[in-house]
């Protein structure tokens, strides 16, 4: 299968350091690639990922200003790209891309929701999914928005040949954004109650993430708690390797948290809140542990010693590799381009669709609106 696939152009792919979505493209490209299908990135020009590539802007325009012009300037030209290569299929990672009328291009389009179904994102996936399959990422962040038909629930996953188990025993680690949502002074607060040294490796940029660095976490860092910067490449899988556990007591419901599958993949046991999908990647007791309370939590922090690292490792070969995440998505595309090519019931002499009369004229479009 000819596969494009357009990635948002605020960060390379994949990234340096921070960049779930990003590092999860490079992954899918590199897994779709392995097994056999032509794949086309459209990305940003200083993307890496080792597939054939294109772009609009040579390199990544940053996430600190994110403009909508930049991206549908990007997406337009993308679409044009993927026709011109071949495309049976375009798998789009944007935000605007997908709202653009196929009738345009002719290509089936999928399209993931890397975020939450929330206030704004619902009723354009609600719209959009009769039309561009809708894939979720997991099981909670599906059952957010009952009333859109998801094409399918597909995990996330990473190479796992490119994360070494380590050998743990070491601080605990807490690597992620730092924003209230994560909890980063609650793991300070956490790792402190448990007598358990802390590392903080955590992106630190926008002006928010300043602000709560400076007022909520900077002042609870030394002794037994550092702050890193932010980190990637051998250096965060050092970090992850040599944990104890990651401990990521997030408070907000996270459509999946790439970091937990990567700390699986280095055989690294999970401390974490029940929050969006933490309870589809923890196996409680077995991977890590679930708990809601602080009390919970700080013994948790003192148990993961007791945890095998080889099924933390198992659990992100069976159920969070790359190659699970492509099969899954091809199963996704597959079904695209065969309703593409299913012959359609012509609805012209209907008379009334969906229960009501043809629109035409002044019936439809703009008028009707204002009225």
């Amino acid at each position: 299968m000819r596969i494009a696939v357009i990635a948002p152009p605020w960060l390379p792919v994949p990234p340096p350091a921070y960049g779930g979505t990003e590092r999860v493209l490079d992954d899918l490209c590199r897994a779709l690639a392995a097994a056999g299908h032509d794949v086309l990135l459209y990305a940003t020009g200083d993307s890496t990922c080792p597939v054939e590539t294109a772009w609009t802007y040579r390199t990544a325009l940053g996430t600190v200003r994110v403009s909508p012009a930049a991206e549908l300037r990007h997406v337009l030209d993308a679409y044009e790209a993927a026709v011109a290569w071949g495309a049976e299929v375009v798998h789009d990672h944007t935000m605007s891309g997908p709202f653009l009328p196929q009738r345009h291009h002719g290509t089936p389009v999928v399209t993931t929701n890397h975020g939450p179904f929330d206030d704004d994102l619902t009723p354009l996936y609600r719209r959009l999914a009769p039309d561009v399959p809708v894939i979720a990422i997991s099981h909670h962040q599906a059952s957010t928005a009952p009333d859109i038909p998801v094409a399918a629930v597909v995990h996330h996953g990473v190479t796992v040949d490119d994360y070494p188990i380590g050998p743990g025993g070491g601080p605990a680690l807490f690597l992620g954004r730092m924003t209230p949502d994560k909890g980063v002074d609650r793991a300070i607060r956490i790792a402190r109650a448990a007598g358990v040294p802390l590392l903080i490796a955590a992106k630190l940029a926008e002006p928010a993430e300043r602000a709560y660095f400076a007022e909520k976490v900077e002042p609870l860092l030394g002794g037994d708690v550092e702050y890193l910067g932010e980190v990637g490449g051998e250096e965060k899988l050092q970090l992850l390797g040599e944990a104890s556990c990651l401990l990521n007591p997030i408070g907000w419901p996270e459509p999946f948290g790439l970091v937990m599958a990567e700390s699986l993949a280095c055989g690294t046991p999970i401390v974490a809140t029940p929050c969006g999908a933490a309870p589809e990647i923890v196996e409680d007791g077995v991977t890590g542990f679930i708990r809601s309370d602080d009390a919970g939590l700080v013994e948790a922090v003192r148990a993961v010693a007791d945890l095998d690292r080889s099924d933390c490792r198992r659990a992100a070969k069976t159920r969070f590799s790359a190659d699970r995440m492509a099969a899954d998505h091809v199963a996704v595309y597959t079904k695209a381009t065969a309703r593409r090519d299913a012959p359609r019931h012509d609805t012209r002499h209907d008379g009334r669709r969906n229960g009501r009369r043809p629109m035409r004229g002044r019936d439809s479009g703009l008028v009707m609106a204002m009225n």
